[in-house]
């Protein structure tokens, strides 16, 4: 290679790279060969076997679980009886426990994994540093350099071999830079990573404390059930089926009101406000899916399957037990949360939540346990807004889905009722309340 072109090939390489630090910021420097083998850190092999120890215990917890809701399932096919209703209770109490246990095993695994990224982002921090420091100084050496043009460089030297031997060193600097620019690069992608990765990390420790909120409040409301059954019936079967016979009554009875009352209110929802309806429009608001009534169950509804008519069952049932998280169908403002059973006798939605969706819909959870959101909440689909239960007019743990034309609804209070005066629910004209299979 001749001197003319030893001489550009270095003015291209100095051209390059002041455009790379320009882009990258101040960079790090190392001889090719500084940089160590990497080593496995002992800390980052503690956290991962205690991650691993944590992981293996959710995996059991996760099985016993399971156990647990087959056992529930299969309870719920039964008939109702008092000891059936109290070994729900009981089974109940021993699934949310094992949850609580195992979502305390998720929060203690996410700050395990929350220190290490904490660690490995310091790491990489530094190494950032040192980098750019170290090539910020060797871009100043060629700086140096490169005020002397290649005849200065090869007469400041005493011999030939002197000459060739600095212009050698000057390649091997350019190349090394060259290779330590694309390891910053490569660095900073990762130390990128793991900020977003810790971000998540920390997202989903905050959504696992207010899951283990929830699960110790659904608990506390089965031991509540519980206690009240007891002492309600006095461990009497006879007793317990004089109670469910009362509330039948009382729910019958608050139906007959809850039409009279919807008559009167004149919400009729035109063409134009009922929105179309169609596949995965909303989501379930559960993550396993069974449903035990479906609604309507109707002539009408058959013949027309999204339109109630004053007859039958105004939602969808899902079964599920106590404590199972609820989620929003869609996203949306909540405009409804209210608890029937403040009113005693009131034979009715339990603790419900109401969302008003941007598409003319709504929907209503009922029957709940717990309670996460308030009004006037912006919630995303999928977000966790309550736990199931068995409250109101149950016959067992599930979930009433209702879904309405947001034109042909109201939140209402009675102030006329015989065991509801004073309550809140959502109130409909026939023609609002819809399918939620046709838009599921």
């Amino acid at each position: 290679m001749d001197n003319m072109k030893i001489f550009r090939l270095f003015s291209l390489n100095l051209f390059l790279y002041a455009i790379l630090v320009i882009a990258f910021g101040s960079v790090a420097y190392a001889e090719p060969g500084d940089t160590p083998a990497p080593t496995v850190d002992p800390k980052v092999l503690e956290l991962q076997t205690k991650i691993d120890q944590r992981g293996a215990d959710i995996k059991a917890l996760e099985k016993e679980i399971a156990q647990y809701e087959s056992q529930l399932n299969s309870l719920s096919t039964q008939a109702s009886s008092l000891s059936s209703t109290i070994k729900s209770l009981d089974l109940t109490k021993k699934k949310l426990s094992a949850q609580i246990k195992l979502t305390e095993d998720k929060i203690t695994a996410a700050n395990i994994a929350i220190q290490g990224l904490n660690s490995q982002i310091s790491d990489t921090e530094l190494t950032v540093s040192a980098d750019r420091r170290a090539i910020s100084s060797a871009f100043s050496v060629l700086n140096q350099h490169s005020d002397q043009s290649l005849p200065e460089i090869i007469l400041a030297k005493s011999s030939i071999s002197e000459t060739w031997d600095s212009l050698n060193k000057l390649g091997i600097l350019t190349d090394g830079l060259l290779t330590d620019i694309s390891h910053l690069k490569k660095t900073k992608d990762t130390l990128s990573t793991r900020k977003t990765v810790k971000q998540q990390a920390q997202a989903d420790l905050t959504a696992l404390k207010a899951q283990l909120n929830g699960q110790q409040s659904a608990i506390a409301s089965a031991v509540a059930e519980k206690n009240e059954l007891l002492k309600d019936t006095k461990q009497s079967q006879s007793e317990y089926q004089k109670i469910l016979n009362q509330k039948k009554a009382q729910k019958d009875a608050f139906e007959q009101e809850m039409m009279d009352f919807e008559n009167s209110l004149h919400l009729t929802v035109t063409g134009s406000q009922l929105p179309s309806s169609g596949k995965n429009i909303l989501s379930y608001p559960v993550d396993v899916v069974r449903i035990t009534q479906y609604f309507g169950n109707t002539a009408f509804s058959t013949k027309n399957p999204q339109i109630y008519n004053g007859k039958g069952h105004t939602g969808v049932d899902f079964g599920v037990s106590i404590g199972t998280p609820i989620k929003a169908a869609l996203s949306g403002e909540v405009v409804g949360v209210a608890n029937t059973d403040l009113y005693r006798g009131c034979q009715s939605y339990g603790k419900w939540i109401m969302i008003k969706h941007a598409n003319g819909l709504s929907t209503l959870y009922a029957h709940l346990s717990v309670q996460n959101v308030r009004i006037g909440d912006v919630v995303g689909t999928g977000s966790v807004i309550g736990y199931s239960g068995n409250t109101g007019y149950s016959t067992g743990p599930h979930l009433h889905f209702g879904v309405y034309a947001t034109a042909g609804v109201a939140i209402t209070k009675f102030t006329n009722s015989k065991n509801c005066r004073g309550a809140t629910i959502p109130l409909a004209d026939f023609s609002a309340y819809l399918n939620p299979l046709s838009y599921l």
